[in-house]
């Protein structure tokens, strides 16, 4: 059977880590509230809830700090020079800027373990190492993402998929097509973009009757998703109906 070459081009993606920045600068302007507590309480205790309180709060306010750096490293622009009315930083080319990024990530994940902005430097190292097409480097990261991410995060699909981004480009198809059907069931919201997506990858591989099965259903499966269309055109590419 030939190959059935669907690129990506055309799947509308997110900017995950747009998301996660807005995420971030929540997470940097909110501000943890002392934990009252309530009833009789050994006063020896007390204390001690009142010193561990404050070590976590001032170690997750200067790793808000840090990843604040790297969230401005983050949006930073390509340019040879200064631009003027920007505050920068600039960058000469855009693999310098994906460089920064992954360095300052990895300072934040080597010097605030364990904390909330360590796990968003985590998954901005993977979509840097992606934009620089450091596949095995990019797949790590999301997978020391999800380790540590809870299982119900939002941010949980953007791992997901760059693993089956990293996948895809090191031409493993099918592991690829694996991991966008772990994303449809990890977080189901994300399930139409998922079955789509996995749709594609079976019809590259060759298994277009597999494509063909996920396509057919879709509308019914997912009856409110924006993806439908999308769907349609892609089973109508592969002779379905």
């Amino acid at each position: 059977m030939a190959e059935t070459t669907i690129t990506r081009k055309d799947m509308k993606e997110p900017d995950k880590f747009q998301q996660a920045a807005t995420q971030a600068a929540s997470w940097i302007a909110a501000r943890r509230k002392h934990v009252v507590l309530a009833g009789a309480i050994v006063v020896g205790l007390a204390i001690l809830l009142a010193v561990l309180q404050a070590v976590r709060q001032g170690r997750e306010e200067r790793a808000g700090q840090a990843v604040a750096e790297l969230l401005a490293t983050a949006s930073g622009d390509v340019s040879a020079v200064p631009l003027p009315g920007l505050p920068g930083p600039f960058f000469p080319s855009e693999e310098a800027k994906q460089r920064a990024i992954v360095d300052t990530a990895r300072k934040v994940i080597a010097e605030h373990p364990g904390t909330s902005a360590a796990l968003l430097a985590t998954l901005s190292l993977g979509d840097a190492e992606v934009r620089l097409r450091a596949w095995d480097d990019a797949k790590a990261a999301y997978e020391q993402y999800l380790a540590a991410a809870p299982q119900g995060d939002s941010l949980r699909f953007g791992a997901l998929e760059g693993i089956a981004m990293a996948e895809e480009a090191k031409g493993a198809l099918d592991a690829a097509a694996a991991t966008y059907e772990r994303l449809g069931r990890e977080v189901p919201a994300f399930s139409d973009r998922a079955d789509l997506e996995r749709a594609r990858l079976l019809a590259r591989a060759g298994k277009a009757a597999d494509a063909r099965a996920i396509l057919g259903t879709f509308g019914e499966k997912h009856k409110e998703s924006l993806l439908t269309a999308d769907a349609s055109q892609l089973l109508a590419r592969l002779g379905g109906k």
